[in-house]
This record gives C-alpha cells, structure tokens and sequence, in this order.
C-alpha cells in the first residue's frame, strides 16, 4: 500500500499557514537544550565527584550515560517520530528531558545521577531528530530551508560550546545542580512553544508497526559497542573487558544489517537510503566533526583544569569566542551552499575543524590562552559552523518526505556516535602518553603538568587525523546544483 501523509492540527488555526519564524525559534531552542546538555556538566565534573562521591573510573559515566544512550536511539527516536506524530512525538520527548533534568538536579547519589542522564539521552534522542524533520517539512521553499538550517546548525554548534560558559557560572555561582535545574523552565517554555505553533504530521500506510527486532538490534549494538571502546581507557585494548562487547556490539549490528535486508517488512532504517551520495558523505562528515568537537571540549577542559589551573568559571569563559565563532560560521553556510555547493562548502568547514585541531596540537605546560589558544579554537570553530549547517543540509537533501525523521535521526546518531567513539579513542591515546611520561619517574608537579599538556597535544594531533578524514568524504557531496 502506498503511504501517504495526513496533517492534522490540534486547534482552531488549522486553516492559517504556519508561522515560520515561530516554528524556527522553537525547533532551534529544543535543538539548543539537547546540545547544551551534552558540553554543560564537563566543567562541574570535580564538583559532581566530590558531592556524590563517584570514583575516578565511574565519574565519566556522567557523560557517557547522556551521550551512549542519544546516540543508541536516535534513529528509533526519528522513525517514531514519521509514524505516530512529531508534535506529539514531540512533547512527550520534552516532558521527559525535564522530568529526568529534575530527578538529576536533585539525586542524593551516583546511580541515581547516571540514570537520569541516560533517560535525559534517551528523551534527547527523540527530540534532536523531530526538530530536523519538522524544519524539514515546514519549510519547503529551498531558500527559507536553508536559512532555517543555516541557524538551526548555528545554535546546534554554540549549544556546547555555551554549555561549557553556562556550567562555570551555574556552577561557580549556585551548585551543579543547577546545571540539571536549568533545564526545567526551559523544557516548560519549549513545551508550550511546540503546543502553540507545531502542527501534527504523520504518515499513514499499511500500518504504524516499528520494527522492533531492528531498533532492539541497533541500540543495543551502538550501546555495546561505545561501553567497550569507553573500558579501553582504564582497561586497555587487549583486555577482556574491552575486546567483549566490542565483539559483541559489532556482532549486533551486523545483525541489524541483516534484519533490515532480509527480515524487517518495514524495516527502521531503509538500506536504499544510502544510495544516496548526498546522504552518505554528510554522516561521514557529521561522524569525524563529532568526533572534533567533543574531543576538543573534553581535553581543552582538561587541560585547562589540570595544566593551567582554570577555575570552572574561567574555563566556561574560555570557550565564549568559541561560541561566537560557531554562530557566525553557520549563519555563511548556508549561502556558501546555495553558491558553491554542499561540496565546497563541506571541504572548507572540515579543512578549518583539522587546520584548528593541529594548531593545538602545539600547546605545552606553558601556554596561555591568547597566545596559544585563542586562535585555533576561533578557527575550529569556524569550521564546525560551516560543517554543522552544511552536513544537516546535504544529510536531507533529496530524501522523500516520509523519510525525513529518518534522515535527521540518522545524521544526529553518527554525528553522536562519532563524538563517543572518537573521545574514547583519544583518550586511550592521551592516557598511553601521559603513563609513559610518567612511568618510572618521581612525579613532581611540573613533570605531571608537562605530561598532561603533552597527552592532550597529541590526542588534538590525533583528532585533526580524523577530522582529515571528514575531508576526504566530503568530496563525495554534491556540488554546485546546475541553474
């Protein structure tokens, strides 16, 4: 049977057109708390670990949990959102992330903290893929579609990097469980924006079934997979405890791979989706900018924190030209890609992003932050607002309507999965030179700062690799379309 769409509103102004610069501002504020949340609680960490008492190896968990279980979701997260309503979708989604921001803000111990972060994760995963779809959908002129884009990569970008600004002073100033607490009035106004001005749409064919073998297949997989590269940290890459569910987690998604060819009658991910060129190199770029970026906030707040002895304060302000750099940056994208194509423009934003991870590559226990680092995060920056807004263009560009939520849910979950992936890896590479410096030798302070500073200049070196790599696939984006 053939699906088709019906669009159905929940109040009287049914009849009048959408308010664009509305649903704008909505679908960019809720796509502002879900990245916020990922970059606010890495300043408040040694706060979080010494109130709740968390143990050296368990403190990343308040991290992870967040990210593992945004990005395992994702994709179930935007197909539910095609087959039963993304207002309705939607809201639930919202109502969610508050409730588990207030159960956060006000836990007692660990465990409690880790599981509202993995719920917040999973709300996230719900939300971050719905506000794409929607800009999608409501904003057919291509015109408006890439202005809507261009700012809603903007606020997806400086997200982290004023999360970073917002947990120093939340922290600084009240306590870190303001950093959770925050997200309460904000869930509230978003939740009344979406009721207000978000119209319903699904997609109605031979049935709303999900395929469950497959989401069940593919989450738990990206869940496997992210824990194991997170245990070769403490535990090393030949451990049996990282070599596990590493081997687990790829064998599940192998089996996804399976199920969604031969088993799924309405499979969650449609493989023919990455016939599309336009669709495969912007998960690539959005897989190697995530992995830039959240190396970059981890290990420059480390290094801020441990080398060059930034209150949490001082180190959120640190990343405000960050910030302002990302906003910039994506409010040119979108022209550039009217102009010269999602190639160009890709080729440029990850050129910046590697350009400015090498830059820091050069830091040492002496660097300050206007001689060493200024530079190259304003740069990184720069690259990431391009990059952001192009990828989340090219990453819909072609695709068929009812497949939208499909589109944006998978560019966010390898834009996430990236970011995990890539941060576990370099910090098994920053931890293996920081050991090595330090083996065998009477660790004075001046020698654990010169070995941090030199881990954390070679996981930068390591993470501009990576980032060259989102180069070379954004080559494989279209170019400039033919008047």
């Amino acid at each position: 049977m053939t699906a088709h769409v019906t669009e159905t509103v929940g109040t009287p102004r049914s009849s009048a057109p959408p308010r664009l610069g509305l649903v704008l501002a909505v679908c960019c504020l809720a796509q502002f708390l879900v990245t916020l949340s990922v970059a606010v609680v890495n300043v408040a960490l040694p706060a979080i670990q010494s109130s709740l008492h968390f143990s050296a190896s368990s403190l990343q968990w308040v991290v992870n949990a967040y990210t593992i279980t945004f990005a395992g979701f994702l994709l179930l997260g935007g197909r539910i959102a095609d087959l039963f309503g993304r207002r309705r979708v939607f809201l639930t989604g919202i109502v969610l992330f508050t409730l588990a921001s207030l159960v956060g803000g006000i836990s007692q111990n660990a465990g409690t903290l880790v599981t509202a972060r993995a719920v917040q994760g999973l709300a996230a995963a719900v939300i971050a893929p719905t506000t794409l779809a929607v800009l999608g959908t409501t904003f057919t002129d291509p015109h408006q579609r890439h202005k809507a884009f261009g700012a809603w990569g903007a606020v997806s970008g400086a997200g982290g990097a004023f999360g970073a600004l917002a947990g120093g002073v939340l922290t600084d100033w009240l306590s870190w469980r303001w950093i959770l607490f925050v997200n309460i009035p904000l869930g509230v106004v978003l939740f009344a924006g979406v009721a207000w001005v978000i119209t319903e749409l699904r997609h109605e064919g031979s049935g709303k079934r999900l395929d469950v073998p497959g989401a069940l297949a593919v989450t738990a997989g990206l869940v496997v997979l992210v824990f194991g590269i997170v245990q070769s940290g403490p535990h090393g890459w030949d451990s049996a405890r990282t070599l596990v569910p590493l081997v687990a987690g790829l064998l599940l998604l192998g089996a996804f791979v399976v199920i969604e060819a031969r088993v799924a009658a309405e499979p969650l991910m449609p493989l023919d989706i990455f016939r599309s060129r336009s669709v495969t190199a912007a998960n690539v770029v959005a897989a190697t900018s995530g992995a830039a970026l959240f190396s970059m906030f981890y290990f420059l707040t480390l290094f801020l924190h441990q080398v060059r002895d930034y209150s949490p304060l001082r180190t959120g302000f640190a990343y405000l030209p960050l910030a302002v750099s990302i906003m910039v940056a994506a409010q040119f994208s979108a022209p550039l890609v009217r102009r010269v194509g999602a190639r160009t423009t890709l080729v440029a934003g990850m050129t910046l992003t590697a350009g400015g991870l090498l830059w820091l590559a050069a830091i040492d226990e002496h660097a300050t932050f206007a001689a060493a680092l200024l530079g190259p995060t304003i740069v990184l920056g720069a690259g990431q607002g391009i990059s952001m807004s192009a990828s989340a263009i090219a990453g819909v560009a072609g695709v068929p309507p009812h497949q939208a939520g499909l589109a944006s849910g998978l560019l966010n979950a390898t834009r996430q999965l990236g970011g995990a992936l890539g941060l576990a890896v370099l910090a098994a590479v920053a931890t293996t030179r920081v050991n090595g410096l330090l083996d065998g030798v009477r660790p004075t302070a001046d020698l654990v700062r010169h070995a941090y500073a030199s881990g954390y200049a070679l996981a930068f070196a390591v993470g501009a690799g990576i980032a060259a790599v989102g180069v070379v696939a954004a080559f494989a984006a279209p170019g400039k379309p033919r008047d």
